[in-house]
């Protein structure tokens, strides 16, 4: 499989020093290396060498088959946001390539999203191509719908697309800070959020804002997110925060959602 440089010899083997993590959002693109890929690939769609581009359904009619494997490994793995490519993704095991898989796999609904949870590392050397961007090894790679497809009410996916929107406003979210860590883990893991949304909505408030700020802990990296909601007739604002700890690689909840008191 695809590897980043090694870092550090070891007692004989390489190593890879300490990485810092990400959880990110985006899509998963599949690129061409070199015109020699591209036009074995093309060829095993039996179209014409003329034939560009090649959409995700094309792409994974192709890769998911076992004889074409061959193909998937050479083949770049790029995570995108609003079309840009962010990240390089680098499978670390078989189960990481059949992820990647998955992530084009075309589906019937429109909202899917791909969460990469993972270590960064350097930009992408001139022999990867002209993506210079950094690369990734993948620890975990799933796709989420966002907003809940639970959320069958028009009302209710109202409310939770207003909080996603809300949320993904922060510029630049590549989820490779603790503050964007944290709110990537809650838009896709922490339904709380939702349901708060679609009860003050009820009530006639509105999401105006979304902060993020680290709080003091003792040895831990802690975020707290707080959610601003205006009534929309008196202009009345409510807030409530989560606790997210980001000190290691996997997010988790250290307060549930709750009413915050200003000062």
């Amino acid at each position: 499989m695809l590897s980043l440089p090694e870092t550090r010899r070891s007692k004989g083997a390489y190593v890879l020093t300490s990485l810092p993590y990400i959880y990110a959002l985006g899509n998963v693109e599949v690129r061409f290396p070199n015109k020699s890929i591209e036009n074995e690939l093309i060829q095993s769609l039996g179209l014409p060498k003329t034939t560009r581009p090649i959409d995700n359904g094309g792409f994974y009619s192709v890769l998911s088959q076992p004889q074409n494997r061959y193909l998937a490994r050479k083949l770049f793995w790029v995570l995108t946001i609003d079309g840009k490519p962010i990240y390089i993704l680098l499978p670390t095991d078989p189960e990481g390539l059949d992820a990647l898989l998955e992530a084009i796999r075309p589906s019937a609904c429109p909202l899917n999203w791909s969460v990469v949870v993972g270590r960064k590392g350097p930009v992408a050397p001139p022999s990867r191509g002209r993506l210079q961007v950094p690369m990734v090894l993948i620890d975990h790679l799933f796709q989420k719908s966002i907003p809940p497809e639970s959320f069958a009410d028009e009302k209710l996916r109202s409310s939770a697309e207003e909080m996603f929107q809300k949320m993904m406003q922060i510029a630049n979210n590549k989820g490779a800070t603790g503050k964007h860590r944290a709110l990537n883990y809650l838009v896709v893991r922490y339904p709380a959020i939702y349901a708060k949304a679609t009860e003050e909505l009820e009530r006639n408030f509105s999401l105006t804002s979304v902060e993020a700020d680290s709080t003091p802990s003792d040895n831990r990296k802690v975020i707290s997110v707080v959610f601003s909601f205006s009534q929309r007739e008196t202009g009345a604002v409510e807030k409530y925060f989560v606790r997210v700890d980001v000190t290691e690689e996997f997010p988790f909840i250290v307060t549930e959602m709750s009413p915050c008191f200003v000062r």
